[in-house]
C-alpha cells in the first residue's frame, strides 16, 4: 500500500521528561489506524507534533515523502493533513451550513469576503459535505442548538472541506452516547473506504477501536510497546498489563 505519512525516532522531553520517546511508525493511503494507550501515554502530545502545534525535540515527520517536521500548523493543513479535537470548536452563533461556508472560503482562500455577501459562498458544496456526514437536514439550525453527537459529525464535515489526504481526529467520540459513537465511527469508516481518506485517530472506547480499526498502535508511557491487527492487540500481554490492568476488558471483549 502507498505510504502517506511516515513518523521517524519522534521525540518530545520537558525538562528531563520524554513525554514521547523513540516513536515511529507509517500510515498508509486508504488506512483507518488507532492510536491508543492509557492517559497520560503521550497521544495528544504525538498528535500535536504531527500538526505542527509543538515542535518534536528530535524526529522526522514525512508526508507523501516531503519532510514536514517543523512546519507551521497552516503549512501543514495546507499540505492536505486536517484535524478534528477531543473539544468541538464550532461557531454557535452561526447555523450549521455557514459554519460549512466559513471552513470552504478558509480552503479557497475567500475569508476577505466575510461581509453581506458571504452567505451565497460555497453553500451547494458546504450542503454537499452535510451530505456526505449525514447532516443535510440540519443545514439552517444554529449550531447552538445541536446535540453534541451532531456537532462531532459537523466538525468532521469542516475537517473534510479542505480535502485532506490525512485526518488526524483526536478522541472523536469522546463525551458521546454509545449509538452515536458507533454511527460516527462507521461514518469515518465509509469515507475513508469511498474516499481513500487516511485516518489516524486516538481512543478510549475499544468497541471503536476494535472494529473500525485496520491496524493498532498502542503507547505506554511515550513509547511505542506493540502494534498491529486487533486480535493481535487484544492478546498482547504487554497490552493487557499496562493498559488495561491485566486484560479484564479485552477478556470481556474477546467473549461479547
Amino acid at each position: 500500500m502507498t505510504e502517506i505519512l511516515r513518523v521517524e525516532h519522534l521525540k518530545k522531553s520537558y525538562d528531563g521528561f520524554l513525554a514521547v520517546n523513540d516513536v515511529s511508525f507509517s500510515v498508509a493511503k486508504g488506512e483507518l489506524k488507532a492510536l491508543i494507550g492509557p492517559n497520560g501515554a503521550g497521544k495528544s502530545t504525538c498528535f500535536n507534533m504531527l500538526m505542527g502545534q509543538l515542535k518534536p525535540t528530535a524526529g522526522t515527520v514525512w508526508l507523501d515523502g516531503k519532510k514536514i517536521t517543523g512546519l507551521r500548523p497552516r503549512e501543514i493543513w495546507r499540505r492536505g493533513v486536517g484535524r478534528t479535537f477531543q473539544i468541538t470548536g464550532t461557531y454557535p452563533s452561526m447555523t450549521v451550513i455557514e459554519n460549512v461556508q466559513m471552513a470552504l472560503m478558509s480552503h479557497h482562500r475567500k475569508l476577505y469576503a466575510i461581509a453581506p455577501r458571504a452567505w451565497r459562498l460555497y453553500r451547494d458544496e458546504a450542503f454537499e459535505f452535510l451530505k456526505t456526514v449525514e447532516m443535510e437536514d440540519q443545514a439552517d439550525r444554529p449550531c447552538s442548538v445541536l446535540a453534541y453527537g451532531d456537532l462531532k459529525r459537523l466538525e468532521l464535515a469542516i475537517a473534510l472541506c479542505h480535502r485532506p489526504r490525512l485526518l488526524l481526529m483526536d478522541e472523536p467520540t469522546a463525551g458521546m452516547a454509545s449509538s452515536a459513537r458507533i454511527a460516527l465511527m462507521q461514518l469515518v469508516a465509509d469515507i475513508v473506504r469511498d474516499q481513500g481518506v487516511s485516518v489516524l485517530f486516538t481512543e478510549h472506547d475499544m468497541d471503536v477501536v476494535f472494529a473500525h480499526s485496520h491496524h493498532i498502535m498502542v503507547l505506554n508511557r511515550g513509547e511505542l510497546i506493540t502494534e498491529g491487527s486487533a486480535e493481535e492487540v487484544r492478546n498482547d500481554a504487554r497490552v493487557q498489563e499496562v493498559y488495561l490492568g491485566g486484560g479484564t476488558l479485552f477478556a470481556e471483549a474477546r467473549n461479547a
